[in-house]
């Protein structure tokens, strides 16, 4: 009974030790085997895996693509036209050993600072060798190929390598866009007004050749309708002269009763006339002729 109380203890001890000196390496993830903080083994394939118990431990680094979000950052092009540049960087740890030696017990948030400073670096670099034309056009995926190939290089001695570097947001700063905004508006208004002005210059080319077409047409119209009236003042005085040959008498019988006609209105209320004035003709006489004749 004694015996197997103290076994027992030792027992639990060594399967402790023995469960201790276990461990796993996910698929996802790499991992070293420290003895006193110094790398002694490299662990990249998944699966189980030993180490010494108390001795050694087992430090795991992600194995996947990562990202890093780079703080936005102002840069001055060739133009000295400032721009704020909000970028981010894809990468994954290639050499878990190197990396350790790299960025000791900071682990991956010493690594993000570590790649924070070359993209910045790099981002200054090649974007200030450019316009901002450049930088702001369809054609700065070359920029950013740039910076991911200078970025990779420098990236090596932390046993990273930079996978894909990527602009998300190319602004002006805060300071310079109510200027822009009073430039652009300004530029849309002196557009405006040179729009209206040459609206009005044509609406006046529009009007002018409007009023002289109608003075054009007004005077051909005035000018035929005098033509036609001539031609019929012409026509009817061709037939009284006609109708005057063929019966003087009855063209003077005629001619008496339009001027009776248009002398004895009702609005003409005195009529002042010698008793033997020829207007009374044909009221003195049916055949128009003198009073004794």
């Amino acid at each position: 009974m004694r015996r197997s109380t103290f076994l027992l203890p030792i027992v639990v001890v060594i399967v402790a030790l023995g469960l201790s000196a276990i461990f796993i390496v996910d698929e996802r993830e790499k991992a070293l085997v420290l003895q006193f903080g110094r790398v002694v083994s490299v662990k990249e394939d998944p699966g189980l895996a030993f180490k010494i118990p108390l001795i050694q431990e087992v430090v795991r680094y992600d194995d996947r693509i990562l990202s890093r979000d780079v703080d936005p950052l102002e840069v001055t092009p060739l133009d000295d036209r400032r721009l704020v540049v909000d970028a981010f960087a894809r990468y994954r740890i290639t050499d878990v050993n190197q990396f350790r030696q790299a960025v000791g017990t900071g682990g991956l948030l010493t690594a993000d600072n570590r790649i924070d400073g070359i993209l910045r670096a790099q981002l200054r670099d090649v974007l200030g060798s450019v316009s901002s034309n450049d930088i702001l056009s369809s054609d700065r995926a070359a920029l950013m190929l740039r910076i991911r190939n200078a970025a990779i290089v420098e990236a090596r001695s932390l046993g990273i390598e930079i996978i894909d570097v990527r602009l998300k947001r190319t602004d002006l700063p805060t300071e310079n866009l109510d200027a822009t905004f009073e430039r652009m508006r300004a530029e849309r208004e002196r557009e405006a007004t040179d729009e209206r002005a040459r609206g009005n210059e044509a609406a006046q080319r529009v009007r002018a050749q409007a009023d002289r077409t109608v003075v054009e047409l007004t005077s051909d119209a005035q000018r035929d309708a005098e033509i036609i009236r001539g031609e019929a003042d012409a026509r009817r005085n061709a037939i009284f002269a006609q109708a005057f040959g063929a019966d003087p008498e009855f063209f003077e019988f005629y001619r008496s009763l339009t001027a009776y006609q248009r002398s004895l209105q009702g609005d003409n209320s005195t009529m002042v006339l010698s008793p033997d004035s020829e207007f009374f003709n044909y009221l003195k006489s049916p055949t128009g002729a003198p009073s004794g004749q």
